[in-house]
């Protein structure tokens, strides 16, 4: 096992079990650094890292080991995304998009287990709950997680209007789907459209979607400012017929497993910020890096002991430390037994936190490329990948002021806000 770990940047305290998941992670950063300039300038998911990563586990990272995964948990996740950003930020999110769909087979077991669900509706939600654990663990699939649309509601943070209608034998899914990682790269995608003739969230329900399902259409490719090569550029489905087994639709089933889950969303959700704290680290090291091997012509001294550069070196660490600890706090609320705060407290802290987060992240990045100087605006730098990786984080799911004001009218009104509406 190697005896430093990117990882340990984010948790000084790894057990022994979480240092051997790492480790994993450590073993196939050298392959996503290599590539990582050529998914960015091309614009596309690196195919062959599918194999790099189902050869080495990860696919199942947090999958109980009863279902084929490495069993661990969102401490892992982070971990692993925080570790694969300082190596390839697109390659990290399309994985925690992944991951990300574990929670759909989770928390309908942990439903259950709560007596959300009555005796009739138990044996649907634990088929398809069991369904997305053994594709993820035993069978080492690679999927996509799309919930995103285009429509827009002033309500929520996702508005679904994907429907599904059902037929003989199961359903047909009409819709578009804007957003989601791995699209044409996924062995299946995990869609959540909204149940015909329901307008409210009890309505929602999931369905397993062959990629090459007759129906299926990949959306035109994304041309995006960063993160591009995470194959985000989403489905269109028309008329897609999914049969009865691959899909939940028990009424109420996905609020309930939102109910059950102890974070923001379905859960998981501080693990898409650790990207963007390892793209930081990425930006941070290489900056130093690079000051403290050019010297200056005049006194022999590396340009990093200039006054200027050392101011911009230590606001650079006490933006990375203020990500750094922000995200540690969070996935503490979310990951200790017993539970630290109630779910509307640990809702309320992630709100401002993602913001936080991505705002500390992207200043490390904007410093980082006014200490390396125009020497390294070029597109295919470290520096340049890594501000325009962080700028993402800006825009994504919520805006850092979004998420501020929803926290401020929990407080204020004591109320939590809607994530999905249909």
């Amino acid at each position: 096992m190697p005896e430093n770990l990117t990882a340990s940047f984010l948790f000084d305290d790894l057990t022994p079990t979480e240092k051997a998941r790492a480790a994993r992670v450590e073993a196939i950063l050298p392959e996503l650094r290599a590539h990582a300039e050529e998914a960015d300038a091309t614009g596309h998911f690196y195919a062959p890292h599918r194999d790099t990563l189902r050869e080495a586990g990860l696919l199942g990272l947090v999958i109980p080991e009863a279902f084929g995964g490495l069993g661990g948990t969102l401490r892992d996740l982070a971990a692993a995304t925080f570790a694969m950003g300082t190596a390839c930020p697109s390659t990290a999110l399309a994985y925690f998009f992944h991951c990300s769909t574990s929670s759909r087979g989770l928390l309908a077991l942990e439903a259950i287990d709560e007596g959300k669900f009555t005796s009739e509706e138990i044996p649907l939600v634990r088929a398809f709950g069991e369904k997305v654990l053994h594709k993820m663990g035993t069978r080492g699939e690679l999927l996509g997680n799309f919930a995103s649309e285009t429509a827009k509601s002033s309500k929520s943070a996702v508005h679904i209007t994907t429907e599904a209608e059902p037929t003989g034998g199961g359903w047909i899914l009409n819709g578009v789907k804007s957003f989601g990682c791995n699209t044409g790269v996924a062995d299946a995608y995990l869609v959540a459209a909204k149940l015909k003739g329901y307008d409210t969230a009890e309505g929602l329900a999931m369905f397993f979607v062959p990629r090459d399902a007759a129906g299926v259409r990949e959306r035109p490719a994304w041309d995006a400012m960063g993160m591009r090569a995470t194959a985000s550029h989403g489905i269109t489905l028309e008329n897609v017929f999914i049969p009865a087994e691959d899909a939940l639709t028990v009424p109420g089933a996905f609020v309930k497993m939102m109910q059950t889950s102890r974070g923001s969303l379905m859960g998981n959700q501080p693990a898409i910020s650790a990207i963007y704290l390892g793209a930081a680290k990425q930006a941070y090291d290489f900056a130093l890096d690079f000051t403290t091997r050019m010297k200056f012509e005049d006194t022999g001294k590396p340009i990093a002991t200039s006054a200027f550069h050392q101011e911009l070196i230590g606001k650079m660490t006490v933006e990375i430390e203020t990500a750094r600890l922000w995200l540690k706090r969070q996935i503490d609320l979310e990951t200790s037994e017993p539970p630290l705060k109630p779910k509307t407290e640990v809702v309320q802290t992630w709100r401002m936190a993602k913001g936080t987060i991505s705002e500390a992240a992207f200043e490390v990045c904007q410093l980082a490329l006014k200490m390396t100087g125009t020497s390294n605006t070029h597109n295919r730098g470290v520096i340049a990948r890594m501000l325009r990786d962080t700028a993402m984080a800006l825009v994504m799911a919520f805006p850092a002021e979004r998420g501020r004001l929803e926290a401020a009218k929990t407080i204020v009104e004591g109320r939590e806000t809607t994530s999905f509406s249909v």
